[in-house]
């Protein structure tokens, strides 16, 4: 299993991807149970111990950033994975940047190649196993394509092995 460092969104923010989850469920589609939490994840890795959340204390102080949850696309081979890209404004690279440097030394092996600085896909997951028949429908709801401003407000550290959430202060 893996850790994650992830973004944590303002609640209208939520709300807008919980309703997205929502319309994408009446559909059909997989989307996220109800206990799962709208995030965007920084980094990756296998393991990623709780003693990093004192020094990402300075990456929390750069919060709130502004975000802006974009268009919709498609991740891995079919079945796929329907996510929500999130522009990568320059304050969210920065952030990333600042969380993929204060965490490098504590990650162990070593954050996966997608969320590394310069090959991050800032992005919100919508839908897990999604057949490319599910794809054209899932398209034509009118929240799944429409962009969603709001702000990044927290951070968290997901231990997807115990399946916790960590929120940092």
């Amino acid at each position: 299993m893996v850790h994650s460092i992830e973004l944590l969104v303002d609640t209208d923010t939520e709300a807008a991807i919980r309703r997205v989850w929502g319309a994408l469920s009446k559909a059909g589609l997989r989307t996220p149970p109800p206990t799962s939490r709208p995030h965007v994840t920084l980094l990756v890795a296998e393991a990623i111990p709780a003693d990093v959340d004192v020094s990402l204390s300075t990456v929390l102080q750069r919060l709130p950033v502004p975000c802006v949850i974009g268009a919709p696309t498609v991740f891995g081979r079919s079945p796929f994975i329907l996510v929500r890209l999130v522009v990568p404004s320059a304050e969210l690279l920065e952030l990333h940047a600042d969380a993929v440097r204060t965490c490098s030394p504590y990650l162990t092996p070593g954050a996966v190649p997608n969320t590394v600085v310069g090959q991050w896909t800032p992005h919100t997951t919508l839908a897990r196993g999604v057949e490319p028949s599910q794809l054209a429908s899932a398209l034509t709801i009118r929240t799944t394509t429409r962009e969603i401003r709001g702000n990044a407000v927290g951070l968290r550290r997901w231990d997807g092995n115990k399946r916790v959430e960590h929120l940092i202060h």
